[in-house]
Parts: C-alpha cells; sequence; structure tokens
C-alpha cells in the first residue's frame, strides 16, 4: 500500500466523524446556548434529563416551532401527519456541492451502515416499497409468534444463570442478552457464534445515533467491518445449508422473481441486529425502571397479569427507546396551514407526542390501564413504520412478565445511569437486587 493511500485510510475516518458527528453536535450546542429548541433537545437529551417541560414549551409554539435548521413539534397529529406525508423524506445529514458535500464523498465509507442506504431506515419509494414488501413477509405477525415460545425459554435460561443473593447490572445480565439472543435466532447464527453477534450487536448500536465520541465512533466502525466480514460468511453458509430462520428465508424471498441485493441483505440483517438490540434493551431498561419506581402499578399487573401487553405500550409511551426522527422536505408544502419550504428538516419529537394532552389525559401519569396506550408514536408511523414493532411488543412482555414473576423482592440499587446519546433514550447500568 503506498504512503498516500495509507494517509487517506488513517485521515478519511477523521473526516467522517467530524462531518457526521462533531460538526453537528458543535451546531447543536451553539444552538442550544442560544436558546434554539432544536438544540435544546438534542443536547439536553445527552443529560438524561426530564425534557416533560421543553415538550411543552415546543408544543406551545404551535403545529410546528420554528429552529434554526428548520422546524420541530411536539403534537401528536401533525408528527403522524408528516411522518405518512411523501413530501418528508427521511435522511441524514446532507453538505451540498461545496468542500464540505466533497469531503463527505470522498471520505464515505463502503461498509454497510444501519443509516446509510440501502437501509430501510434511510431508501424511499419506489425501491422502498419493494424492498419493504419482500421484508415484511418474514416479519408477519405468524413469524414473531413462533418466536414466542423460544423468547420464553431465553429468557428463563438468563434467569436462572443469576445469583438471587448477589447484586446484579440488569443491562448486562439481562436486558442486554435477552433481545440479542433473540436476534441471534432471526438470524440463524450457530450457537457456537452467538458470543461474538452478542459482542457485535452491543458495539453497533450506537450506529443509530448522533453526535458520537471519536472513541464510540471508531468502535461502530471497528465493529461494522467485522459484522460485514462475518455476514459475508455467514450468508454464504445459510445459502448451502437453508434453516428455519428468518433470514434464510429473506434470502429465498422473491417478489415478481426479484430478490434481495447481497448488499441489502447485509443491510437488513446490520439494521436487524442494531435497531432489534437497542430499541428492546431501551424497553427492557426503562421497563424495569418505571415499574418499580411505581409499585402501585406491579401490584396492578400481579392482580391483572392480562394487562402485561397494555404495559408494554404505556412504557413505550411514557419513557420511549427513541426520543425524536428528523424528516426533509422535498417540495414546498404546509403542514397544518405552517408553509415549509424544500430543504428545510423538520423534527418530530415522538416522545413529546406521546406526552400530547390532546390525545393522553394526564399525560405525565404512568398508568398500566390507559385505554389508549398502543395510541403512543414510538414506532414512528407512514411508511417507515417500525418493521421490529411486534417483535419489540413481544419480547418487552415476555422479559418483563418473566423478571418481576422471577424476582417479586427486585429493586434497583444506587448507581443507575441513563445512556448519554441523543436519540436513543435508555439506561447504560441499571444496578439490582434480586431478592
Amino acid at each position: 500500500m503506498s504512503t498516500s493511500t495509507l494517509a487517506e485510510e488513517h485521515v478519511k475516518p477523521v473526516v467522517r466523524w467530524g462531518i457526521g458527528h462533531a460538526l453537528p453536535r458543535a451546531v447543536l450546542r451553539l444552538a442550544a446556548r442560544r436558546g434554539d429548541l432544536q438544540g435544546r433537545i438534542t443536547v439536553e437529551a445527552s443529560t438524561g434529563a426530564d425534557l416533560t417541560g421543553l415538550f411543552d414549551e415546543i408544543r406551545a409554539r404551535g403545529p410546528l416551532a420554528a429552529t434554526k435548521v428548520g422546524h420541530t413539534t411536539t403534537r401528536h397529529a401533525i408528527v403522524r401527519d408528516v411522518l405518512a406525508d411523501d413530501a418528508f423524506v427521511t435522511t441524514r445529514p446532507r453538505f451540498g456541492a461545496g468542500i464540505l458535500g466533497k469531503l463527505a464523498a470522498w471520505s464515505a465509507s463502503e461498509v454497510t451502515h444501519p443509516v446509510q442506504p440501502p437501509s430501510l431506515l434511510v431508501v424511499e419509494p419506489p425501491a422502498h416499497t419493494r424492498y419493504r414488501k419482500l421484508v415484511t413477509r418474514v416479519f408477519t405477525a405468524r413469524a414473531v409468534e413462533q418466536l414466542r415460545e423460544r423468547t420464553q425459554a431465553i429468557a428463563d435460561e438468563l434467569l436462572d444463570g443469576l445469583d438471587p443473593a448477589s447484586p446484579v447490572d440488569l443491562i448486562e445480565t439481562y436486558c442486554g442478552l435477552l433481545p440479542v439472543t433473540v436476534i441471534s435466532e432471526i438470524l440463524g447464527v450457530p450457537p457456537q457464534e452467538r458470543a461474538t453477534v452478542l459482542a457485535l450487536g452491543a458495539a453497533a448500536a450506537p450506529s443509530l445515533d448522533l453526535g458520537l465520541s471519536w472513541r464510540v465512533f471508531r468502535n461502530v466502525e471497528s465493529t461494522l467491518n467485522t459484522f460485514d466480514a462475518w455476514l459475508t460468511r455467514h450468508l454464504d453458509a445459510l445459502r448451502a445449508n437453508p434453516g428455519d430462520n428468518l433470514l434464510s428465508r429473506l434470502i429465498a424471498a422473491r417478489e415478481d422473481g426479484d430478490g434481495l441485493t447481497e448488499r441489502e441483505l447485509k443491510a437488513t440483517a446490520g439494521l436487524v441486529l442494531a435497531a432489534g438490540f437497542e430499541t428492546t434493551v431501551n424497553l427492557l431498561g426503562n421497563g424495569i425502571a418505571l415499574l418499580t419506581q411505581h409499585p402501585d402499578q406491579l401490584a396492578t399487573l400481579r392482580a391483572r397479569p392480562e394487562l402485561w401487553s397494555n404495559a408494554v405500550d404505556e412504557i413505550l409511551r411514557f419513557d420511549p427507546p427513541v426520543l425524536l426522527t428528523g424528516r426533509m422536505c422535498s417540495r414546498d408544502t404546509t403542514i397544518a396551514g405552517n408553509p415549509v419550504r424544500r430543504g428545510q428538516l423538520v423534527t418530530t419529537v415522538l416522545a413529546g407526542a406521546n406526552r400530547d394532552p390532546e390525545v393522553f389525559e394526564q399525560p405525565s401519569a404512568f398508568d398500566i390501564t390507559r385505554q389508549n396506550a398502543r395510541d403512543h408514536v414510538s414506532f414512528g408511523a407512514g411508511r417507515h413504520y417500525c418493521l421490529g414493532a411486534q417483535l419489540a411488543r413481544m419480547e418487552g412482555e415476555i422479559g418483563l412478565r418473566t423478571v418481576f414473576e422471577r424476582f417479586p423482592g427486585l429493586r434497583l440499587l444506587t448507581g443507575a445511569r441513563r445512556r448519554p446519546t441523543r436519540i436513543l433514550r435508555g439506561f447504560e447500568r441499571l444496578p439490582a437486587s434480586l431478592g
């Protein structure tokens, strides 16, 4: 390898991080100091602070609150409208034809990434329509239901391995292991390779977030490279010996004779790993925290276990795993009478819409009997509605019910710590006594 090529390989990651994470983080921090709502919500989110007051402040500014980069909203109806409107498309930061745009193009990586095309998160019709139709076929309610018994067995096995007499970090020993083990089943991973996928899932999950530190960014990139190489071998093995798993079915799926390309298969597997891990670990951790903090709600669940499914939706509403999502306006349009120009960003604050008093009575109350808890927008809306919503609900219900049934005396200890991420919301550590 020439000296210039070697230099490029060292410089390109720095440029990718600078443009994709360091620059947006600096811009948002500056905007936050100047009182900008977009800047404030992303900066304050990274502290783990209660954002209810800020949600209300944004809502009070009308259907769409103006920010330095476009608009933001915490109105439930507006969030749903924007996410369903084909005038708004998914986007990562774009830098135009100037020096930043040229640097972004020069430094781009070829490695499959959960938030880069052809990931379902960021492609749009017509590619998205074809792609999602194929993928949806193997994420049906029936396919998820077939995983229920196995998910229960995994939860039981993990809890069997815990010593009731010793304090544990529930994120490390349970909340993280349950979803990644289930994902391993979905991806058809042989038992001897599960440890590899566990490590990759945990390390790749921050790829969904914004404003990563250099250390985390480098770890994510290294992990995605490792995952890409492992996935190449794994897909070859599944083609040679298909199994009864969703990834094998996805390899075989065809729509009018047209299946997924190798890159699309990799993107889907990467998205299942990163999104399926990160959102469900947050759902489980947030749920355990909320139920231990509200013993009256836990007592109601013990008396009426048929409410567990609804409780999962109330947890998703009250403390969702994903704070917000952004959409770029692709053509001049209006939302609730407000003009939105092509190229403007609209940030839909999912957690804020879940606290909209127009939809949810006493929105700041955690109530597992809430009749319309399922009306939350934690899984998004429109064509990008979360593909794994049914899987997450099932894992949440089994994971939470089982841990509280097995350890009725479970209580949290001091030292719980929220993740410092901006978009993903959950716990990094959740120390607990099981007895």
